[in-house]
């Protein structure tokens, strides 16, 4: 009777064991595959400086202008629904230039079930799947331009992280998605253009799927490295490959306009401002 139950039980443990095996073969996980690449560029301190020499006085209507000059129509001109936080029409400290890092976040896959107890470690579950290391790579002139469409009611960039972004040189943040805390934000004067104001934050509504890859924002193809260009008007995004020739012809086109301006200032006695003030020698 022993060895029958013995018996009885070694050939249990055999099935369990074997149609555990045939369970685990079952599992499968798809292969992806990237098919853009980023692209390559000179991206030395003298090459940064250069560009953005060119671009300190450009608006977005000039680059805009300068696109089409060389064919690019509507090819980095964000939605128009994507709008800055703040207008500062004395200082225009809403305008920046700057190069991007990009990053992307998508919709969650999961809820989760909290009390006040326990909160705290499932607000760190939930930051552990949207984080940001893209953060490491914010250096001067750094533009942080995030994909996060579809995300819902999740504010991703707040009164805190954004000063973090100021500290490390970040000159503005764009995305297809939301910000919170913007009371603050607008206060402290760090740029910011989104397409809505939000509420939540991150755990349970969106997860990090990459960064410092290729994005779609606003309608148009980023890559890290191009040239973000923000004003009042919105945003327009300038190929990295092509942003000196751009911005050459940009200026052109905004000194052409200011020395007509400044004609126009003198003819209804207006006082000469800083928008007009360089072409008043020229």
């Amino acid at each position: 009777m022993k060895v029958k139950t013995a018996s009885s039980f070694f050939a249990f443990i055999f099935l369990v064991l074997f149609f555990s095996s045939i369970n685990a073969q079952e599992l499968f996980a798809p292969e992806g595959v990237n098919f853009m690449e980023n692209k390559s560029f000179d991206n030395s301190e003298n090459a940064r400086k250069e560009i953005l020499e060119v671009y300190k006085d450009l608006r977005v209507a000039d680059v805009c202008d300068a696109m089409d000059m060389i064919g690019m129509q509507d090819i980095g001109l964000m939605d128009r629904e994507i709008r800055p936080l703040y207008r500062d029409v004395e200082n225009f400290k809403h305008r920046f230039v700057g190069f991007a890092i990009t990053a992307r976040y998508v919709p969650t896959d999961r809820r989760y079930k909290a009390t006040p107890e326990t909160w705290q470690k499932v607000r760190g579950e939930g930051y552990g799947l949207a984080p940001s290391p893209w953060e490491k790579l914010i250096v001067p002139g750094s533009v942080i331009v995030i994909d996060a469409s579809e995300t819902g009611d999740v504010g991703f960039i707040g009164s805190s992280n954004s000063l973090d972004w100021m500290i490390n040189g970040a000159v503005g943040t764009v995305t297809n998605a939301g910000a919170r805390d913007t009371d603050e934000i607008i206060k402290v004067g760090y740029p910011v253009y989104t397409k809505y104001i939000s509420r939540g934050i991150r755990p349970g509504r969106l997860r990090l799927e990459s960064y410092n890859r290729p994005i779609s924002c606003g309608g148009v193809l980023v890559f890290p490295g191009d040239v973000i260009v923000a004003a009042g008007e919105g945003v327009i995004v300038v190929p990295r490959e092509r942003a000196l020739e751009v911005g050459q012809y940009a200026d052109g086109i905004r000194t052409g306009d200011g020395k007509g301006r400044l004609e126009r200032y003198k003819k209804l006695n207006l006082p000469v401002d800083d928008t007009v003030k360089k072409y008043k020698d020229k």
